[in-house]
């Protein structure tokens, strides 16, 4: 992982204490152990660049800090090709990454299309501040050693657990927007916006969409090629879902070895399913099996504190500890892979596969995601979200817009933050991130791309022996309603299979008494805090059964209430026991 700073000065040099300051509080705001942590600095004419890693050595990617003729680059995140360093800022060139760029006078700082390497800002009467991470940038920018918190921005994070907004827990603290290339030059600062790409329309022959899914098939088959030299299997995480299987077969015909592992337990049907997976490309499978009691009738999980408290202080948070976020580890240069915002490949599921595609129905989308369960929040925080709305709700074509939205913020908030946990322990690969990826995708006919047909034929394309393994939930949605065989069909009439949804159980979902007592105490403990954006009355009768009834919710205001009581930044919590969650009675 590399964290970046990068300050300017509006009239003249950096005071030394600024420097000092910001040298003082990166312990807080990289979440590994201090002991790893590396860095390097430039100084010029008012500007200056931090740089900052836990990674052992940059022989893999460009150096942490590097000269360039009269450019200092800086890189976060990972090329394709490490000799494309030189074209930065340009986001056109392969990899998941954001640029950092300095010379006397000048600082620059990039997105690529999907700001998943994300880049924050801030100002200050004398100064322009830029960081990779959020909670940096703000401790940069205070004048003294406190946090404020900007409340009425986390009204989206109890909505849905992440921003979808370009704010941050932070005042002051803003994120770039993706494909933006943000400069102050001469103690000024300009940010332009590069637009996402337009849609074509969908293929109107066979042979159309052939060659339509070879483009970004070739996309990639590249953003895996270099891994044929890693020296040893790339570790896939697999489950019985969409996404990781393109993986499976993408690694599969690009003939780069990968074994793969699945987390749950043996009932679930992502284990059984990934193991069907496995056994058909001829590659090992582990099962990894959350820990449970002697009797197996209960899991035991980490006290939510502690896992808040991680979460915190990995995310920053922006990322609910709802989610479950990879834990510290010490870095490896390993090549891990896991179908995280896979979405992309089918118009980001239009927010999880509407199936209304009219005007109306779509629209109904729009505001539900930005601003659902009105009653649980004040008149202020409603107002607030539905500002946020209303440049989406403004775009006349809504399937484009709902698409945008999951790059704008499920990727680019949500997966930026949370991907932190794993890049602190290693540079993962992630072909759907991948600029090439990405752009190839969004020039797709999102109507298309949400059918699932694209991403089925990328997987017969890859390894036509996965084309009629189960999938968990429903069926390809473009074969939901065959009645006949056609010819360009793989599969019988009546045979496109499925697995079917709910067969495992997961105490995220059914957190039970025990726990629901734990988040409770917390959330209605901490009210206070919360009423700038949520009635009090309503998270009480959200409280109100034995077994909250919507664990999600009742998890993300748990961590935002945590993060306005002081959790993070702090000492890590110490002598919390563990939480035992029963698995429901069957026979109930």
């Amino acid at each position: 992982m590399r964290v970046y700073l990068g300050v300017a000065a509006k009239r003249q040099d950096i005071p030394d204490r600024v420097l000092d300051k910001v040298r003082s509080v990166i312990e807080m705001a990289f979440p590994v152990p201090a002991d790893v942590i590396r860095g390097r600095e430039w100084h010029g004419r008012g500007v200056s660049l931090f740089g900052w890693t836990n990674e052992p050595d940059d022989s893999r990617q460009p150096p942490l800090i590097g000269e360039h003729g009269d450019r200092i680059i800086g890189l976060n995140g990972h090329l394709a090709d490490p000799a494309d360093v030189t074209r930065l800022p340009d986001d056109s060139v392969g990899g998941c990454f954001s640029a950092w760029i300095a010379r006397d006078g000048e600082l620059t700082a990039s997105t690529a299309i999907n700001r998943v390497c994300p880049v924050f800002y801030a100002e200050t009467p004398d100064l322009h501040i830029v960081g990779s991470r959020a909670l940096l940038v703000h401790l940069a920018a205070q004048p003294a050693d406190r946090i404020e918190h900007d409340v009425p921005a986390l009204q989206t994070m109890v909505r849905q657990g992440f921003f979808l907004s370009d704010e941050t827990p932070y005042k002051g603290v803003s994120a770039l927007r993706p494909s933006s290339r943000l400069v102050v030059r001469g103690g000024a600062r300009t940010i332009t916006e590069t637009p996402l790409p337009e849609a074509a329309p969908p293929p109107a022959s066979a042979r159309a969409k052939r060659a339509t899914v070879g483009e970004l098939a070739e996309a990639l088959l590249a953003t895996v090629a270099p891994l044929r030299a890693a020296g040893e299997p790339v570790n896939l995480a697999l489950t019985g879902g969409r996404d990781t299987r393109i993986l499976a077969a993408l690694l599969h015909a690009a003939r780069v070895p990968f074994r793969v592992t699945t987390n749950g337990l043996d009932t679930h049907p992502d284990v059984i399913i990934a193991r069907e997976i496995a056994a058909r490309l001829g590659v090992e499978h582990t099962v990894i099996a959350p820990p449970q009691t002697a009797a197996k009738d209960a899991v035991l999980v980490e006290h939510p504190l502690s896992r808040a408290w991680e979460t915190l202080r990995t995310c920053e948070g922006m990322t609910s500890a709802y989610e479950s976020i990879v834990s510290y580890l010490p870095y490896s240069g390993k090549a891990t892979m896991s179908g995280q915002s896979g979405e992309t490949l089918r118009a980001g599921s239009l927010n999880l596969l509407q199936t209304d595609l009219g005007d109306k129905a779509l629209l109904r989308r729009i505001n539900n995601t930005f601003y659902k369960d009105e009653k649980l929040f004040t008149a202020e925080a409603n107002e607030h979200a539905r500002e946020l709305a209303k440049p989406w709700q403004a775009r006349a074509n809504r399937l484009e817009a709902l698409d945008h939205v999951y790059i704008w913020y499920k990727v680019g908030r949500w997966q930026a933050s949370a991907r932190a946990g794993s890049l602190r322990r290693g540079d993962p690969v992630r072909p759907f991130l991948d600029n090439r990826v990405v752009r190839a995708a969004l020039s797709l006919d999102q109507g298309w791309r949400l059918s699932e047909e694209v991403i089925y034929t990328l997987i017969s394309r890859f390894a036509p022996k996965l084309r009629d393994v189960p999938i968990e939930g429903k069926p390809w949605r473009f074969a939901e309603n065959f009645t006949k065989r056609w010819p360009w069909s793989p599969v019988p009439a009546g045979h496109m299979p499925t697995a079917k949804a709910g067969g495992g159980w997961s105490w995220r979902t059914s957190p039970g008494p025990v726990l629901t007592d734990v988040l409770r105490e917390q959330v209605l403990g901490s009210l206070d805090a919360l009423a700038p954006i949520v009635n009090p009355d309503e998270v009480r009768a959200l409280f109100a059964d034995p077994v909250v009834k919507k664990p999600a919710q009742a998890w993300h205001l748990y961590t935002v209430s945590t993060l306005l009581t002081g959790l993070y930044p702090g000492k890590q919590p110490e002598g919390l026991a563990e939480i035992t969650v029963s698995r429901p009675d069957p026979a109930r």
